[in-house]
């Protein structure tokens, strides 16, 4: 057996089993959700096995039939998803950015416990510190205690069941997924570059936008998209602390599929979630190929 055809076969043998593993519960089941997006809707639940583009339609706009038609407010339901997925991003960007330079400059050992307590959120169940956040947020709340004891608001402030409640619980879950790419780029810097950049002259902010951004693009760029990607489709977040009056796109195909049982529907919404995941994802691609090559 010649060299490369070894090389070959371990080449095989390490990623044919993990391959497998994608294509039986990966690529299966997004190609039956495809497939389930271009069939007609069944009378009792279900599907009928017959060829319906109107579930598309219904979102996009070119529906308009007796049973299908066009609701402009799938689309702004599906354009406020994206609203508080970014503003999510941005609000986990302004918070771990700045802890991870702290941690990055700690000494060995408090650097590692401070790494622990950033993921120890993980060892809690979800659930649990999203009713944690109901009781501080609710009008009988703690915050709303301390804002009227503080004299600052003479009645209960309205932060339960809004946008606001969404966009901080969802910054609550994934300031992690934030946080490690960041961190990963941040202990990488050179710290030899940025006494250069100080010695000839340059200021703290000259500094930061020359040296230290395009450095730590990559960890910003990959944070950015791990944290947008489970924000735009996230249910329980927006179910607990948005109730009914913040509706995202991942609760209306929990809907379809749960409660009015519209599986070729939700399986339509799904895909037009998975397209802008495809897109986003073709942007980082980009944006890592052209940082390589600008390095």
């Amino acid at each position: 057996m010649t060299l490369a055809r070894r090389k070959l076969m371990q080449l095989i043998g390490l990623l044919g089993l993990p391959t497998l593993f994608l294509l039986v519960f990966f690529m299966c089941p997004l190609l039956i959700m495809l497939i389930y997006s271009f069939l007609t809707p069944g009378l009792y639940g279900g599907v009928d096995w017959t060829f319906n583009h109107l579930n598309f339609g219904r979102i996009l706009g070119w529906a308009d039939t007796r049973y299908d038609r066009f609701d402009p407010v799938y689309i702004a339901i599906f354009l406020r998803s994206l609203k508080l997925a970014a503003l999510t991003v941005l609000a986990s960007l302004v918070i771990s950015y700045p802890a991870a330079f702290w941690i990055s400059r700690m000494r060995p050992g408090l650097r590692d416990f401070a790494i622990f307590l950033v993921t120890l959120p993980f060892f809690v169940s979800l659930i649990v510190r999203l009713f944690a956040w109901v009781l501080i947020l609710r009008p009988t709340g703690f915050l709303n205690q301390g804002l009227m004891g503080a004299g600052l608001t003479s009645e209960p402030v309205e932060f339960l069941y809004t946008d606001f409640a969404v966009i901080l619980g969802m910054t609550y879950v994934f300031i992690p997924f934030m946080f490690l790419p960041l961190y990963g780029s941040i202990e990488k810097l050179d710290m030899a570059q940025i006494e250069a950049s100080a010695d000839l002259g340059a200021t703290r902010l000259q500094t930061f936008f020359k040296v230290v951004l395009p450095a730590t693009l990559p960890g910003i760029v990959g944070g950015s998209i791990i944290t947008f990607i489970p924000a735009l489709g996230n249910f329980i977040v927006p179910s607990v602390l948005g109730g009914a009056k913040v509706l995202m796109i991942g609760n209306l195909i929990e809907q379809q599929f749960l409660s009015a049982r519209n599986w070729p529907f939700g399986s339509a919404l799904a895909m037009m979630v998975m397209a802008a995941v495809l897109c986003l994802l073709v942007v980082q691609l980009r944006l890592a190929r052209n940082g390589e090559a600008a390095q």
